[in-house]
């Protein structure tokens, strides 16, 4: 069964304004910080952590990465001096992350330009009903998600 009209709209809306975002705060972020969006998704949980130090398999849960992609991404993030690779204590199969020192200066010197845009672009726009009404939707959504699992 095909979308019905506002159904259609509703769903290209809610792509390209995704599309259209995602560009926005990729370029903001690299020309500010010289960061990727995925560097700082990746950067985000690692600052979060006590120690910096996060077991590679949660760091891909957290950020909704294949273990493939996260390893490709680790390696170009380790070149650049952000995060280092440790043996997993625990199991010597696994692998920890650990944020460096020139990583946390990097996330540290990036998240005010980008929460900045952030909130420009996004939040800045809605009202405090938009947000209530977004954070009502967005958890229906994500329940419907779960469900489909």
């Amino acid at each position: 069964m095909w979308l019905n009209d506002r159904e259609a709209r509703v769903w290209r809306a809610h792509l390209a304004l995704h599309r259209d975002l995602q560009a926005v705060l990729e370029r903001r972020l690299a020309r500010d910080s010289g960061l990727s969006l995925a560097d700082y998704a990746l950067l985000v949980p690692l600052s979060e952590s006590p120690d910096g130090l996060v077991r590679a398999r949660d760091l891909a849960t957290a950020v909704g990465w294949e273990r493939s992609r996260l390893s490709h991404h680790l390696s170009r993030m380790e070149s650049r001096a952000l995060i280092t690779r440790e043996t997993c204590p625990d199991d010597a199969r696994g692998a920890m992350v650990r944020l460096t020192p020139e990583g946390r200066a990097a996330i540290t010197a990036a998240a005010p330009d980008h929460v900045a845009t952030v909130r420009r672009t996004f939040l800045d726009p809605l009202t405090d009903a938009d947000l209530a009404a977004l954070d009502d939707i967005y958890s229906r959504l994500s329940a419907a998600l779960a469900a489909e699992e």
